[in-house]
């Protein structure tokens, strides 16, 4: 029986996956074997020494500790791409809500409740205070290219728009979505100083913090509208607010607003709504589950941000699951020790990503425990467990 602890709500789709012979949910648990979760804060949270698996229902990872997951074996997925639709389509809501004063305007209406017969001429004498302009045929920036910038960049344009992309670490299956009408830009400031509109889709890292500054700012068009749907570090605050003081950014629309921005003109804020659909989150919830299952059950991984893709057809009943730290000799270490117990290898995997690798073996007869204990002993193993697949 596993063990899932759930630390936010998760949607009824995805636990529903988990069968009920085979697993145990819940909110309060002494060391389970995966945790399932959302935006729940786990820096703080002890991790146990059974613990295999994390789950993100969503894409970002910064409440988790992923660092210290790796070095003791834990495999963190997200659900890359299951929300991106969702996301898409507030970015899209966003062009509309930077261009036209749509905000402002149902700001004001609120303003005149209780003026009866008057608001009619109310409104039609201050509308002109909230005239905007259109998007058609004008030049959006696309930062990061991944499945949501190219969602975005596809239906700016449908809209009538001019689309200029920049990644340059583009996957090959976000080159294959995006549509060739989207010019490629040369480099960052080719396209801030090409764009009237400017939309971030890159992860926050230590590189892209802060990555929108003064000397950025200086680059773009005047009038230039910003939307941020990707993570609020990546524009400094400070350098925004001279921006807009001058004129450089006539708009600032973000999904992530903090009590600095919230006293600045111009800034639309919206909590934190881009994947805040029924969809998304079902989509979210099923995908999570489905990866967790497929590592506890089977050891193969997908969509991990610390761990290697790494999936391995079923070749025997005992399996072999070795995460190890990525150095020489550490796949030989393993099979020496098979092979002096005479455990033949049907069938083996070994991928890396980073810092840390997996290895998947199939074996011909099942290891016994001193030899998971031995091989658990090797310098750079973090974590080894046996499978028995027949069950």
């Amino acid at each position: 029986m596993y063990k899932v602890m759930k630390l936010d709500k998760i949607a009824a789709e995805g636990l529903g996956l988990f069968p009920l012979d085979q697993y145990e949910i819940g909110t309060e648990m002494t060391d389970p074997q995966a945790v399932i979760l959302r935006s729940f804060d786990m820096h703080q949270t002890d991790l146990g020494q059974n613990l295999l698996a994390i789950g993100r229902a969503g894409a970002g990872v910064n409440n988790i500790p992923v660092q210290k997951c790796s070095e003791k074996g834990i495999v963190v997925f997200n659900t890359p791409g299951a929300n991106a639709n969702a996301v898409k389509e507030l970015v899209i809501a966003g062009l509309f809500l930077a261009s036209r004063d749509i905000a402002q305007g149902i700001a004001y209406c609120e303003t005149l409740k209780g003026k009866g017969t008057e608001v009619s001429n109310l409104v039609e004498k201050n509308k002109k205070k909230f005239a905007g302009s259109e998007i058609l045929g004008k030049t959006l920036g696309v930062i990061g290219l991944g499945k949501i910038g190219v969602m975005v960049a596809n239906s700016a344009l449908d809209l009538g728009m001019q689309v200029i992309g920049y990644d340059p670490f583009i996957s090959v299956e976000s080159a294959w979505g995006l549509s060739r009408q989207v010019q490629r830009a040369t480099g960052l400031d080719m396209l801030l100083a090409n764009s009237d509109y400017i939309s971030l889709h890159t992860p926050l890292t230590d590189t892209t913090r802060g990555m929108l500054n003064a000397e950025k700012f200086a680059r773009m068009k005047k009038g230039v509208r910003i939307l941020n749907f990707s993570r609020g570090g990546i524009v400094n605050n400070d350098d925004l607010g001279l921006g807009i003081k001058n004129g450089t950014v006539a708009r600032y629309v973000t999904d992530f607003p903090d009590d600095e921005l919230l006293s600045m003109e111009n800034v639309i804020p919206i909590p934190h709504l881009g994947a805040s659909t029924q969809e998304a989150e079902s989509n979210c919830a099923v995908m999570v589950a489905q990866q967790l299952r497929n590592f506890l059950e089977n050891g193969n991984i997908k969509n991990s941000v610390n761990f290697p893709d790494c999936s391995l057809e079923e070749n025997s009943n005992y399996r072999l699951v070795v995460m190890n730290k990525n150095i020489p000799n550490m796949v030989g270490q393993v099979s020496t020790i098979l092979a002096k117990a005479n455990v033949n290898i049907v069938e083996m995997l070994n991928k890396s990503k980073g810092d840390y690798a997996c290895t998947i073996i199939d074996a011909s007869s099942q290891p016994s425990s001193e030899m998971i204990k031995t091989i658990a002993k090797i310098s750079g193993v973090v974590k080894v467990r046996l499978l028995d697949l027949k069950k």
